[in-house]
């Protein structure tokens, strides 16, 4: 019998605040959480340990020269079975990759725990 893995979130927020509300919903939905607070952060975990992320969850506004979209393409085109989540205060502004969701802010920890549900099948 093989060995079940905690399921990987990747947290990627430059607000210390909402980063720590979120790290705690995933957690408490059993899942292992990385915290991150720019993309450029986010990249270096995806380039080392992409294929074990199974969620990632970023905001679109973050430090650092590349934004959430940005990240959300390069995660899905490298790890395409990560389940993207955008999250914003603000309207979209340029397309999200096929396949990721957008949640926009406030989120209902209800919809984040939904989708940490569904990142684990």
């Amino acid at each position: 019998m093989g060995q079940k893995t905690t399921p990987i979130a990747l947290v990627v927020e430059d607000d210390p605040l909402q980063r720590q509300l979120m790290v705690v919903l995933l957690e408490d939905s059993k899942m292992d959480v990385i915290q991150c607070g720019s993309a450029e952060e986010a990249l270096h975990i995806l380039e080392e340990m992409g294929g074990g992320v199974s969620l990632m969850f970023t905001d679109v506004n973050l430090a650092g020269k590349i934004d959430g979209v940005d990240l959300a393409h390069f995660a899905s085109q490298h790890h395409p079975k990560i389940h993207v989540i955008v999250t914003s205060g603000r309207a979209l502004t340029k397309d999200l990759p096929e396949g990721a969701m957008f949640m926009p802010k406030p989120w209902r920890p209800r919809d984040v725990e939904r989708e940490a549900e569904r990142s684990q099948h």
